[in-house]
């Protein structure tokens, strides 16, 4: 696809996509024209990269729809001066808008390869307030606690509660929590020191993230 077609590709999702999803935050709609999805996207689907779909990144993880990132995005209203924690950094797309908004992120992927891969782009980028990291944190990532904003990108069955504590008082995180097909994405705030707020953005059905702490469940 010429860059002709993906600029027209990028303008479409934004207008027909994302606004519809009342995504209106002009700073996360800035964001989205000016940073190229399609150069974080795997090679084969690079033709894909501003399609209404998830697209399979391997190892049993997806980069998300663009409206549920914009929506994410929103939701966590991150500010330049902000500290976040991203959980699975997968195609490094979601690290690069995060960089963009915040002060400095910490990004973890169980998958080195992942980690490599994205920290590539992200330089190709001219990216360098994202600190990649690999490791397991599907219960919790205090290496650089605590933080300002935690996206976690895969799903959960359950939320541990470390992740509520490594935030700052104020600080928000998204975690997509359920079984499929029907998961609840939501954004918990931190409004004390032990008092968190929490509120159902949307639906949506994701891959779970990889070793996600499962709850026990009764077998009839």
């Amino acid at each position: 696809m010429s860059d002709m077609n993906l600029e027209n590709a990028r303008f479409n999702m934004i207008e027909q996509q994302i606004r519809p999803w009342e995504v209106l935050d002009q700073r996360v709609l800035d964001l989205l024209n000016k940073l190229p999805r399609e150069d974080f996207v795997p090679e084969r689907y690079r033709r894909l990269a501003y399609m209404d779909t998830t697209l399979p990144l391997g190892n049993d993880q997806v980069m998300m729809p663009p409206r549920v990132e914009a929506r994410i995005l929103q939701a966590l209203n991150i500010q330049a001066d902000e500290t976040v924690l991203e959980v699975g950094t997968g195609s490094g797309y979601v690290t690069a808008l995060l960089a963009n908004l915040g002060d400095h992120v910490y990004s973890v992927d169980i998958n080195a390869e992942m980690t490599r891969t994205a920290g590539d782009k992200l330089a190709d980028c001219g990216i360098t307030n994202v600190t990649l990291e690999t490791g397991d944190a599907a219960r919790g990532w205090d290496a650089h606690a605590p933080y300002d904003v935690i996206v976690i990108t895969g799903s959960l069955p359950l939320l541990p509660v470390s992740f509520k504590q490594a935030l700052n008082v104020g600080g928000r995180m998204v975690a997509i929590l359920g079984d499929s097909p029907v998961m609840e994405v939501v954004l918990i705030t931190r409004e004390g020191e032990s008092e968190w707020a929490q509120e159902t953005l949307f639906e949506t059905d994701l891959p779970a993230l990889i070793n996600a702490p499962e709850p026990e469940r009764f077998i009839l």
